[in-house]
Formats: structure tokens, sequence, C-alpha cells
């Protein structure tokens, strides 16, 4: 090789790790689907510690779900952040999302392991929550109300107007409590308890902490939500308790996955990553998220409610992520409950 055509190789081979780097350096294109503040926070510090530039967008997890799989064969889609682990698990059975194993994994609690192991790997947890409700103490006071402890207190008729609850085609919360309540009463049983419930709903919400937000404003009594949520109201000031129920409850692992034909495909390993570190998880009380994180030396917020003191089920992630079981019961609340939506 001549001189001339070795400084030419030298000169290509030096433009081509030129633009690697920068494509590394470049673009995520990221859907969360947490409440709107730690979406927010986490794109701020992210982007504060790497060269990459994160346009984000927040949707329900039935949303970034229908959108990932609406754009499979082109995905506009790199990493989904957050939300309920069922639509996750379905995306992953469905080859949506991308096999990864973060070097960090070793570091995180059972639940958040197992949930990377029964997707193989095309998820992990990053967050749990239970569900609960929470509820509006002055308005309880104001018209005499006596506290709900259970699932079946929420059908007394004096709640009539008064619950709000997500639609659990768009929201992971309301779609986790479907799955709960199936687990809990039996299908059959569910349903009739839900149909009875609808008398008391005032509105189905598109997203999942909407209803206990409703009620922090005083525009309904009860919103049913993962604790978490309602904890954030508390710790803002508003009159909201929140309740665990008492036959028992499921749990959410919120979760993490690279969506499969990333663009920037880099750069979700680098979000990835960086998200399962215990000093980011640790963050998250700064935005009122007051989820358990999945790393195991990461801070527990104060106001997090504790799995411990919670009447938990075991709850059968596998099943209810399942596609199948997950479209047939969503059918079914479509044709039983929503088509008699007050």
């Amino acid at each position: 090789m001549t001189l001339k055509y070795l400084y030419a190789a030298i000169l290509t081979a030096g433009t081509a790790l030129a633009g690697h780097a920068a494509q590394a350096a470049g673009d995520l294109n990221l859907i969360c689907a947490a409440d709107v503040v730690i979406c927010e926070q986490m794109k701020a510090d992210f982007e504060k510690v790497h060269d990459i530039n994160v346009s984000m967008v927040r949707l329900s997890s039935g949303e970034t779900y229908a959108k990932i799989r609406a754009e499979a064969r082109n995905p506009k889609t790199d990493l989904w952040w957050g939300g309920t682990g069922d639509p996750h698990l379905q995306a992953a059975s469905e080859g949506l999302t991308l096999e990864y194993k973060s070097a960090l994994l070793d570091q995180l609690q059972d639940w958040a392991k197992k949930q990377a192991e029964s997707s193989g790997y095309r998820t992990v947890g990053v967050y749990a929550g239970a569900l609960g409700w929470g509820y509006n103490t002055d308005i309880f006071t104001a018209k005499g109300f006596k506290e709900p402890k259970c699932w079946a207190d929420l059908l007394a008729p004096e709640y009539k107007g008064e619950i709000q609850i997500a639609n659990p085609n768009s929201s992971g919360t309301a779609y986790t409590a479907l799955a709960s309540l199936v687990q809990i009463m039996g299908e059959d049983q569910a349903f009739d308890y839900l149909k009875k419930l609808n008398a008391n709903v005032s509105q189905y919400t598109k997203s999942g902490s909407a209803p206990v937000k409703a009620a922090a404003r005083g525009e309904t009594a009860i919103g049913i939500v993962f604790m978490h949520d309602a904890a954030a109201q508390t710790a803002e000031g508003f009159p909201i308790k929140s309740v665990a129920p008492c036959e028992g409850t499921g749990y959410e692992i919120g979760s993490m996955s690279i969506v499969k034909g990333a663009k920037n495909l880099d750069n979700a390993k680098a979000w990835y990553d960086w998200a399962l570190q215990p000093e980011v998880q640790s963050r998250m009380k700064d935005a009122k998220s007051f989820q358990l994180p999945s790393n195991k030396t990461a801070e527990v917020p104060k106001e997090a409610p504790r799995f411990e003191e919670i009447k938990l089920i075991d709850y059968d992630f596998k099943t209810y992520g399942d596609p199948v079981t997950r479209k047939a019961l969503l059918e079914r609340w479509d044709r039983e409950i929503s088509a008699n939506a007050n």
C-alpha cells in the first residue's frame, strides 16, 4: 500500500469512528409511562451526565404498548421506561422488545430479577407498588362517610358517584386492579363485583393516577390507584388517606424495556444501565414518586407504602401479562362494564 492510500485508509477509518461516536452521543427516543413529574426529572438527570438528547413522550402503559405494537415494522421508540409490568410482559412475549442483561442485574431485588427472568430478559423491574385507594378525608367528614377498608366496602350505596378508577384498556393501574380482583375472587365473581362497583363510579379515567388527583382536588371522594400515588398527594398537603384493602391486593412491578429494532440501541442501553443505579433510583422521591426501588441499595422513601405492612396476593405476572389472557379480560370488561358505564 502506498503512503497516499495509507493516509486515505486512516482518514476513512477516523471518519467512521467519529460517525459512530456522534451516533453514540446522538439521540434517544423514550416513552415514559410513569407520572409526568418523575418522567421530566429522569430526562433532565440523564441529560446532565450523558451527551444524549432525550426526546420523551409521556403515555399510559396501555397506550405505550399499543403504539409499540403498531410501529413494530418501523419502530419510532428506542426505550420504554416505567408503567405496570403486565403490558411490558405482553410486549416481551410478542417479540416487540429486545433481550438485554444489564451488568447491574445482580444488584436488584428478587422481584425485579424474576420479572427479567420471566420475560427472557426482555424487560426488568425498576420499582414496585401495591394497589389500593386514597380517599378525601374532608369530603368523608362533611358527608359522614365511613372509611372503606375492604374491596367489599366500596359497593356501599353511599358511595354512588363518589369513586373514580381508570380504564384498564389505557391504564396499567386499572388492568392490575382488574387482574387482582380476578385472582382474589375468581373471574365470574370479579365481574359481578365490577358491575356493582360501576354504579358508584363517576368516571373511568385514561391515566391510572388521575382518580386520586381528582380526589385531592375535591372532585371525587375515592380514587382507586397504586398506594404510592395516594401517598404523593398526601405529601403535597392534600387531605388524602391511603388504604390497603383487607381481602388482599395486587401490586405492580414498574418495568423497563428496550424496543426491538431501536434505532439508537447504544443510547437505549445507556439509559437502561443508568436507570438501575442506586443513586438514580434514590432520587425518585424528589419527584414525589414513592414507589419501592428495585436496586437493593437505593434509598426507600419514608412515605413509600411497605409491602410487609400490606396483605399482598401472589400476583401471577406471567399469566396476566400473557396476550391471550389480557385480551380476553379487556374484551369482557368492554362488553360487560364499559358498555354499561354511567
